[in-house]
């Protein structure tokens, strides 16, 4: 693994598994009453966010928490930022701190990377633009792997505004990269040119959704349109809304939240027992607190930084 985590193609399979090895041990610590390690300890992680964010934000300070580590969280709403400050300028003043990492989550699509070459820290892209959320694709990964075990073969259609979202890249680079069969479906407009290059088919209806194991549903991107891209939400509800009827018994149903309830999910299928919207939810902080473990005391922590990690994870 290398020193920063910015895109799927970071990682190699054994890495990826490696990540959900190590979330499986953290997710057994959680269940304790005492849920921290003393992994990180005494090293610093900034969470740097210029968007908006519950569950991302939320389960990076939870991960960086739990493995003892010092956190500072930085939005720009009511930051320096506010005042005009660069995004450079913020990332060297942040450094003065000598952060062991940095979680990054930015409007502009190639942010993460230019925040790793002004900064010694590891850094972490929690999200830039349309480009990719790699922790997102991991946490599904994750989810999907408790749920059936081996993904293998397994046929995963990600369904919706495929162009505006960082979430469909990742997934598509992740799922493939663990043996799935992915499909990406919405309406033409919503599918970006060349996307079958990352390893996916392109469909355009509905038409094929039963033969998916996985329906993998995305929000609409409201914020990032900058142009009419759909006649209507109602329309776009009318083709491509994922409802009872469309969704089989034997299939899942993945959402990486929030959910526009009644445009992309209908509500009957999100509290359906075959909705795993919850436990993507619930994997975020294990599969979190694996990565800054594997970034900053594993196999991918740079030489003479790293932490003495105890085989399996024990309590502070």
């Amino acid at each position: 693994m290398r020193r920063h985590l910015l895109s799927i193609d970071d990682l190699s399979r054994d890495d990826i598994e490696r990540i959900l090895g190590r979330a499986e041990s953290f997710a057994e610590v959680s269940g304790r009453e005492i849920k921290k390690v003393p992994t990180l300890r005494g090293r610093t992680v900034i969470n740097l966010f210029y968007e908006a964010s519950t569950r991302t934000s939320s389960s990076f300070e939870l991960a960086a928490k739990r493995l003892s580590a010092d956190l500072v969280s930085v939005k720009s709403s009511g930051s320096s930022v506010d005042k005009g400050e660069s995004l450079k300028d913020t990332v060297q003043t942040l450094s003065a701190y000598d952060p062991a990492a940095i979680v990054i989550r930015s409007p502009h699509a190639g942010a993460a990377a230019l925040v790793a070459r002004w900064t010694r820290a590891s850094v972490i892209n929690a999200g830039d633009g349309k480009h990719e959320h790699p922790t997102q694709a991991l946490l599904d990964v994750y989810t999907l792997a408790r749920r059936v075990g081996s993904l293998a073969g397994l046929r995963v259609w990600i369904v919706g505004d495929v162009m505006h979202s960082r979430v469909a890249r990742s997934g598509i680079l992740a799922f493939s990269r663990m043996g799935c069969e992915v499909t990406v479906c919405g309406p033409p407009t919503l599918i970006p040119r060349g996307i079958e290059s990352l390893g996916c088919r392109v469909r355009t209806t509905l038409d094929e959704l039963p033969e998916a194991d996985v329906v993998y549903a995305l929000r609409m991107q409201h914020e990032r349109m900058d142009g009419s891209f759909v006649p209507s939400l109602r329309e776009y509800a009318a083709q491509y809304q994922i409802d009872g009827r469309r969704l089989r018994p034997n299939q899942l149903l993945m959402h990486p939240g929030p959910v526009n309830r009644g445009v992309e999910l209908a509500a009957e299928v999100i509290d359906s027992p075959q909705a795993l919207i919850v436990e993507q939810v619930e994997s975020g902080v294990v599969v979190r607190m694996a990565v800054l473990y594997e970034l900053l005391a594993g196999h991918g922590a740079p030489s003479g930084v790293r932490a003495q990690p105890a085989t399996e994870p024990q309590p502070a």
